[in-house]
């Protein structure tokens, strides 16, 4: 789908790096500028994240490989990077740098902070800016410390998804001008605003009475038919069978569908009480049992995979996740119509691409 776009990453951690994978996956040319002798995060020989794109080894502290760099970006259509506010300015690779070079580059910035707010020049981590946006609030069940999938909610969803998205925006908008003018932009992409912007459904809920601020009192968070259970194998199961015909077949399974109690579905006074027998009676048998006992039904109940187990159940046959030689992931999402077969694209060597990259650079400037 981005044949033909080109996109110059500066090595990083975390979401702008994940960011330009999925770019990659998407068939964009992305070239991964890895920093000489410096191996970000110690991160292993072929990280799964530089799949599908071209290496290139630098010295941004070197004005020969700087001067280099701003070459590449006059043939880029946009640039990644993540670091701290300010840091590239001082390299000499601020936006203004870049785009005297190419007026109509997309120069993509991923912070946690963003690049002006209070916050912007403090340390931080997935965890601080989703609890501080409002995000991590309900990611728990009541009496228990929210902790959400490391690195999901903040890094992933309310990071590197954002950034792709204001990159493809740009790209869009670029590709609907009508004149010459330059249509180069910076998208500035925070996870305290992405991972704040996710929670606008929620907060639709919250507009009809179904949300509100005293955890395990909502919808979502407090509910025994929204939360996970620990089997007997200690394996666990998910359940969250909010609509009434899911919540029936949820009770049928269980032979609870003529219990008084169950049969209050909306009582918030009888949900820790629910909850507390759902926790038994899920105790007394091993995750397959009850995975086998809700299989096919709409009770809207799933065991909880690791992604080892994931790649061998049933709905593996999509092909989302794969064992590649440089060990299991998952497939690009979203798909498309007329797609050929995916398969994992190697991770270069770092500085694999160099010497390729500075040949062409050569030979386009003749």
């Amino acid at each position: 789908m981005l044949q033909g776009i080109r996109v110059i990453e500066i090595e990083g951690l975390g979401p702008a790096p994940f960011a330009a994978m999925m770019l990659a996956d998407l068939g964009a040319d992305v070239i991964c500028v890895h920093r000489k002798g410096h191996n970000a995060g110690l991160m292993p020989p072929h990280p799964i994240i530089d799949r599908g794109k071209r290496s290139i080894m630098l010295d941004l502290k070197s004005a020969a490989d700087v001067e280099t760099l701003l070459q590449l970006v006059e043939s880029a259509d946009a640039l990644l990077e993540g670091f701290r506010p300010g840091v590239m300015e001082r390299l000499g690779l601020g936006p203004a740098a870049c785009h005297v070079r190419n007026p109509d580059l997309i120069y993509g910035r991923m912070t946690g902070w963003g690049q002006d707010s209070p916050l912007a020049q403090t340390a931080g981590h997935d965890l601080n800016y989703t609890a501080l946006s409002g995000a991590l609030w309900y990611d728990a069940t009541p009496g228990t410390p929210p902790q959400p999938p490391a690195t999901l909610v903040g890094d992933i969803g309310g990071g590197a998804l954002y950034l792709v998205a204001g990159i493809l925006a740009a790209l869009v908008k670029r590709g609907n001008a009508h004149d010459d003018s330059p249509s180069g932009c910076v998208v500035d992409a925070a996870i305290y605003d992405g991972s704040a912007h996710m929670m606008n459904l929620l907060m639709t809920l919250q507009q009809a009475g179904q949300f509100a601020t005293p955890r395990g009192a909502s919808l979502l968070d407090g509910p025994h038919w929204s939360r996970c259970y620990l089997c007997a194998d200690g394996g666990h199961i998910s359940v969250q069978c909010l609509e009434p015909q899911f919540y029936a077949e949820f009770l049928s399974r269980l032979d609870l569908d003529e219990d008084a109690q169950f049969a209050q579905q909306h009582d918030k006074r009888l949900w820790p009480v629910l909850a507390a027998r759902l926790t038994g009676i899920f105790a007394t048998q091993t995750r397959d049992y009850w995975a086998d006992l809700f299989d096919g039904s709409d009770a809207c109940v799933a065991p909880v995979l690791p992604p080892e187990e994931a790649v061998t159940h049933p709905m593996n046959t999509r092909r989302t996740w794969i064992m590649a030689d440089n060990g299991l992931q998952a497939a690009p999402a979203p798909r498309f119509s007329g797609q050929d077969d995916w398969t994992a694209p190697p991770a270069p060597e770092r500085g694999e691409h160099t010497a390729q990259i500075l040949a062409d650079l050569k030979q386009r400037r003749r």
